[in-house]
């Protein structure tokens, strides 16, 4: 690849960091761009000013420019508003594909090349090929799973330079190049709002409706706080083990009543609520052509979960996936995210588990 003016996302982090010590190393002219998208609240939990110190001490070390933007209301009204919806409709959504469909790859993306430049670089474990998206290397930091909502057209223009390395050998290229943030801890936490209390966080927005928790066999067992609160296949933080009598062996949540506003648990982790096999899909993103269905594909519906032979099929606008072994607690509002070998294919919404009679 020719000499090209490359705009690299940095966010603080050493990925991004040595994503543009690569490109600066292939000769490439490089500059940073920082990109501010929640604002500092007034619990203090916001690192954006922490991040960007970092992003900057980086950029002092290469020798490079830093911009920085401020994308923050695309964020709450493409992102952060849908967030809120889905969990007060007592399903479970995820902020980091849509933030990555909504903001990197759309309003960072655009405002990289309106800065002109050639290409726009992340720091993400993922390949692009022929403008297709890829697995990477490292099958352990393989970050397609939060890319597969991105359209076809927000790949353009966009390359991954560490698709082919494993976390520690990056770590080790950031020391020898004396790069500061070689040993910063990896980002946790909702996208750009970063590690909390989340219980406490989502009361903050969406209050409490309390109801109550019921087993599998009819018994009441307690009181919640709200279905926003729990999740499919839950297992901590229900505070009933133990309670009336029940066994000490775990509780999980197998489904939501939202029309009694109960959560619904047991504790046989065959249940058909956690063990379904199948599930039915709202309308999917395809990365480049889609594939003929029906098809026997690869699929999973959580980032570091083992991919799992499938056969997707189309039900309307949406799809149908039928997975050989149960990938474990299907939860509405999440994504199920499909392969074929390496490629990623792109996602869709989880619309429900398919319960066998």
């Amino acid at each position: 690849m020719s000499a090209q003016r490359v705009i690299v996302g940095l966010s603080g982090g050493v990925d991004s960091a040595v994503t543009a010590l690569r490109l600066q190393q292939a000769g490439h002219d490089v500059e940073g761009l920082f990109m501010f998208n929640w604002a500092e609240d007034e619990a203090g939990y916001c690192n954006a000013a922490e991040d960007f110190q970092s992003a900057q001490a980086a950029a002092n070390v290469l020798g490079i420019p830093l911009h920085r933007a401020d994308f923050s209301a695309e964020y709450r009204e493409r992102v952060f508003q849908g967030f809120l919806d889905e969990y007060a409709a007592g399903r479970t959504p995820n902020p980091d594909l849509l933030c990555n469909r909504e903001v990197k790859f759309k309003a960072f993306r655009d405002y990289a090349l309106r800065l002109g430049a050639d290409l726009v670089a992340t720091g993400h474990y993922a390949q692009v090929v022929d403008g297709l998206l890829h697995r990477a290397a490292d099958e352990n930091k393989d970050q397609t799973y939060f890319l597969a909502a991105v359209p076809t057209e927000g790949f353009q223009q966009v390359t991954f330079p560490l698709h082919d390395l494993p976390k520690p050998q990056v770590r080790e290229l950031a020391e020898a190049a004396g790069l500061p943030n070689h040993a910063r801890k990896d980002s946790t936490g909702i996208c750009f709002i970063g590690e909390r209390d989340f219980k406490q966080f989502l009361k903050g927005y969406l209050g409490t409706q309390p109801g109550d928790v019921i087993s599998d066999t009819g018994k009441l067992l307690g009181r919640h706080e709200g279905l926003a609160f729990h999740t499919i296949g839950q297992r901590k933080g229900l505070g009933i083990g133990g309670v009336q009598g029940a066994p000490e062996a775990p509780w999980f949540v197998c489904a939501k009543d939202t029309a009694s506003n109960s959560l619904l648990v047991t504790q046989d982790k065959q249940h058909p609520g956690l063990a379904a096999k199948s599930l039915t899909t709202l309308a999917p993103n395809w990365i480049g052509p889609p594939p003929e269905l029906p098809a026997r594909l690869q699929g999973r519906i959580r980032h570091r979960q083992a991919l799992l032979d499938c056969t997707v099929s189309k039900r309307g606008d949406g799809l149908r996936v039928d997975f050989d072994e149960p990938p474990w607690a299907i939860a509405p509002g999440q994504f199920v995210v499909l392969y074929d070998g390496t490629r990623c294919l792109g996602a869709a919404v989880i619309d429900a588990a398919v319960i066998p009679s």
